[in-house]
């Protein structure tokens, strides 16, 4: 029997999209907060829509925050999603003063003035690199996007595609065992669909 693929409950955002897309291709998925349960899963799905502060607060309640950044640096297998990406660096103009996990240096940013927010809908990735995470799909297709903050790493060599919106950000990045994603590939139809099975087969290995 394959291995879970756990998906982080922490009370930020509706999972059940998430879910369902990781049954459709395939896995195991188990909605959980607890950590033995989350190491003894092939890979960690962390999802979101909130705000930057308010996810933060949350995983720190639920005393995921340390965890986290250990699970992290452990080379564990790892998929952010919207804000399971912007978490990873160090902070965010949408919660000054409030601390992100740091594995990524970089700021997550508001988009600029004149640019209609929040950014809701379909938009085109440009792929920077071959990589694990699109394979399968092809340069420029489109996934569904819903933010008004981006992630602008330090580091341009993790970012894995780019995306423009009045300004080009970084949607997505593939550094070691760490995907994480700006756009959500659960309401990306056959594109997310793929992505998402890229992950599980990386996790878990192929059918």
């Amino acid at each position: 029997m394959k291995k879970k693929i756990a998906v982080l409950d922490y009370d930020i955002g509706n999972v059940r999209s998430v879910i369902k897309a990781l049954e459709y291709v395939g896995a195991d998925p188990v909605l959980t907060d607890n950590p033995a349960i989350i190491l003894n899963s092939a890979g960690l799905v962390v999802p979101g829509v909130s705000a930057f502060g308010a996810c933060i607060e949350k995983l720190q309640q639920k005393n995921l925050f340390e965890f986290l950044k250990e699970y992290l640096s452990s080379g564990r297998k790892y998929l952010g999603i919207c804000l399971g990406y912007q978490i990873l660096f160090d902070e965010s103009e949408e919660s000054p003063g409030v601390s992100g996990l740091k594995i990524f240096k970089g700021m997550v940013k508001k988009f600029p003035a004149g640019v209609k927010v929040p950014h809701i809908g379909w938009n085109s990735v440009r792929q920077s690199r071959t990589t694990m995470s699109y394979d399968g799909i092809a340069d420029n297709a489109y996934f569904y996007f819903v933010h008004s903050f981006y992630p602008e790493p330090e580091d341009p060599e993790i970012v894995s595609g780019w995306t423009e919106y009045g300004i080009t950000f970084a949607s997505s990045i593939e550094h070691k065992n760490i995907w994480a994603v700006q756009f959500h590939p659960e309401k990306s139809s056959k594109n997310g669909l793929r992505l998402i099975k890229n992950f599980v087969r990386w996790c878990v290995g192929s059918d």
